[in-house]
């Protein structure tokens, strides 16, 4: 549930990408949801990069987190300010080698970023579904990417990797469709949300519902709910970032003034960051979407719904190897949280890694770059393909 944070130019590139469309199911053959409701036509907006191989046994799938989309790398344009949000990654002579690996980044079901969601279209109406749009979970999502790989003709995913969010979704490929699924990197992630996670997701939530201008969701067309969206930004926000990370970059330190104004303003540059943020989010996220993939995010028990409440269970499903990561200063998601699934998937007999890295920014520190990230990426690819350890 990160904010994806940009790169400059320094460094190799993939060059240009061009965000695709992939659209599948109809409206007398529509996308059954575990709701029981159903949705249709479903269009996945999606971005690829590298060359798939001849016997399409090098395809990694990344799945981004809550606010992200599409574009893991490279630009749209030449003189685009930023790559896309993985670019310190994804590229040539990367983490995830674009001169060896074809990557496939789907924007998520349910998001406003090209796939179909709340801001969609419903075909029934003509209008745009708001809150009229059925309740999806993360089995939903990776269904729908799944019609996207099965569109692709691409059989076997050599990885899965994503953080946060994009975790869940890694996770829920791998006990969901484990012969398509050769290996794994939850970055930063978690089996389920834990109760503090779901309460700031829930009050990030009421903060939109509680704006005059949500109209129980129906406000497109109309002045949108920016004061609940950005503040339901700030609080998420927060939870990305560490006691540390805050310290060193704010402190108590003021914004632009020598003294106090005694007046309730932004005194403080922490403050001012936190608005800028809440600010900025309202220009490029719909409100109903970012209701939908947080109550997904805290729908989401991987024992519950694969293991009937059994961890263990819910992966002797898969027999894929897996990269777990996680981060010492991240506590949406701390470092236990993964450790339970490490251990789950040992008593399974997996072939699994698990690195704890230390990091001083929270648990966006899976999208800032570090050698070792970028390394551990490089040699668990590598060892996935079976490439020799000079390659």
């Amino acid at each position: 549930m990160s904010e994806y944070i940009g790169h400059d130019r320094n460094g190799a590139t993939i060059g240009l990408v061009e965000k695709q469309f992939f659209t599948f199911a109809g409206t007398d053959d529509q996308f059954a949801l575990e709701s029981g409701a159903s949705l249709g036509p479903v269009t996945i907006a999606y971005e690829t990069c590298g060359t798939l191989n001849q016997d399409k046994s090098n395809a990694v799938f990344v799945l981004h987190a809550l606010s992200g989309d599409s574009h893991v790398a490279g630009y749209y344009k030449a003189d685009d300010a930023k790559p896309g949000w993985w670019d310190i990654m994804v590229g040539p002579g990367k983490g995830i080698d674009t001169d060896k690996y074809f990557v496939i980044c789907a924007n998520i079901l349910g998001s406003c970023m090209g796939s179909t969601g709340p801001a969609s279209v419903n075909p029934a109406t003509q209008k745009e579904y708001a809150t009229d749009f059925p309740m999806i979970t993360i089995g939903d999502m990776v269904r729908s990417q799944k019609a996207l790989v099965d569109h692709l003709g691409i059989k076997r995913l050599l990885a899965v990797v994503g953080g946060s969010v994009g975790g869940m979704q890694v996770l829920e490929w791998c006990v969901r469709y484990p012969d398509m699924v050769a290996s794994a990197v939850p970055l930063a992630s978690t089996c389920r949300h834990s109760a503090l996670a779901i309460a700031f997701n829930e009050v990030a939530r009421q903060s939109i519902m509680a704006d005059p201008n949500w109209c129980s969701g129906h406000y497109y067309g109309k002045t949108k709910p920016g004061m609940g969206l950005a503040i339901a930004r700030m609080i998420g926000h927060i939870t990305y970032l560490s006691d540390e990370s805050m310290r060193l970059k704010f402190g108590r330190r003021l914004q632009n003034k020598s003294a106090l104004s005694f007046e309730f303003g932004a005194d403080f540059q922490v403050e001012s960051y936190l608005q800028y943020q809440g600010n900025k989010f309202i220009e490029r996220f719909d409100a109903n979407s970012f209701l939908y993939i947080t109550k997904a995010a805290d729908y989401f028990d991987l024992a519950r719904e694969h293991g009937n409440g059994s961890l263990v269970k819910a992966f002797s499903k898969t027999s894929a190897r897996f990269l777990v990561v996680s981060y010492t200063s991240d506590w949406l998601y701390p470092t236990y949280q993964s450790k339970e699934m490490v251990t789950a998937m040992k008593k399974n007999n997996l072939n699994v890694s698990f690195c704890e890295i230390e990091a001083q920014w929270g648990h966006d520190a899976f999208l800032l770059p570090n050698d070792k990230l970028n390394n551990l990426m490089k040699g668990f690819l590598r060892s996935a393909a079976h490439e020799p350890a000079s390659v």
